[in-house]
């Protein structure tokens, strides 16, 4: 049986949660601003030099695991609180080795 069935969590706790998840929203709203930046930057790289960047592609890599962690905890389907309560996410899927353009 399901140990959280009978558990009912107080109001402060829920509020608690919901400014928790108020402040990961907006954390998570910066950080789509930063990975439609690092999107544009690494397709603007790879237009003039026509290869990407390593770099930027294991930063956006890390970023877009961050983002799942926050998605979760938000939508509470997650109970640990995303960096910076907690460490920082690993990554969770490895990036392809040779990114194809067919």
């Amino acid at each position: 049986m399901n140990e959280h069935s009978d558990v009912r969590p107080s109001r402060g706790q829920i509020g608690i949660r919901f400014l928790y998840s108020l402040l990961f929203l907006i954390v998570f709203e910066i950080l789509k601003l930063v990975i439609q930046v690092t999107v544009l930057f690494q397709f603007v790289y790879l237009l003039i030099t026509r290869t990407y960047s390593e770099p930027l592609r294991a930063f956006s890599n890390k970023a877009a695991t961050y983002a799942y962690k926050i998605v979760r905890y938000i939508t509470l389907n997650e109970d640990v609180r995303p960096f910076p309560m907690t460490e920082f996410p690993p990554e969770m899927d490895r990036a392809v080795d040779k990114p194809s353009f067919d």
